[in-house]
């Protein structure tokens, strides 16, 4: 389970990286960095739980 939710944050991170430099899509991009960092807090609860 931890693998898939880092590889939901890297997948979501590389969008938000595409979305902010690449493409103009403009607040989906900031959606896309908080869905990332929630994926990310939350494996980190549940590695250390």
């Amino acid at each position: 389970m931890r693998n898939i939710l880092y590889l939901i944050v890297v997948i979501v991170l590389i969008g938000w990286v595409m979305g902010a430099f690449v493409y103009d899509v403009g607040g989906l991009i900031h959606i896309l960095l908080v869905i990332a960092l929630v994926a990310f807090v939350l494996s980190f609860i549940k590695r250390a739980g």
